[in-house]
């Protein structure tokens, strides 16, 4: 009997930094969406952000994560599918290694599957909290309001 969607989604998360796993469930190229799908100044911060292919950048994704941060707690909170969808919403805490800066953010994890193989996996989290957690100093001048003044974060 083939997987769903959402137990192929669950069977790459389960062990993300094992290639023979992530190979196992996903098509050889598959498109792998990190928190964007193209950012040069957010992949400066953290290299693996934007689209890629190929299970080795699930799994390098997931091994430099490991590097940047300690992951404290990840939370499935609901997941669910429909027929070649399935998606994944929880939090999780981590702990950024060279500041020791704890952050907590939902992330969201959607995943396309065809033939009980994933040809599209994204993932995206709140990432100005995540790189708040590599924050060692300056600010930010922002005007976001149409009708608001300028803040400094």
């Amino acid at each position: 009997m083939s997987m769903t969607a959402v137990e192929v989604m669950q069977a790459i998360l389960a062990d993300p930094k094992n290639l023979d796993n992530v190979a196992k469930y996903t098509t050889p190229d598959v498109t792998y969406v990190s928190l964007n799908y193209d950012n040069p100044d957010l992949k400066r911060v953290m290299p693996w952000c934007g689209t890629q292919h190929g299970p080795e950048v699930i799994v390098k994704t997931f091994v430099d994560v490991n590097r940047y941060w300690g992951v404290e707690a990840f939370e499935p909170r609901a997941t669910f599918g429909d027929g070649e969808n399935a998606a994944m919403f929880g939090s999780f805490t981590y702990r950024s290694t060279v500041l020791g800066k704890q952050v907590t953010s939902p992330f969201a994890v959607y995943a396309k599957v065809v033939d009980g193989k994933c040809s599209y996996l994204q993932f995206m989290e709140d990432t100005l909290a995540t790189t708040e957690s590599f924050r060692k100093g300056g600010e930010w001048t922002i005007h976001s309001d149409p009708e608001g003044v300028e803040i400094s974060i």
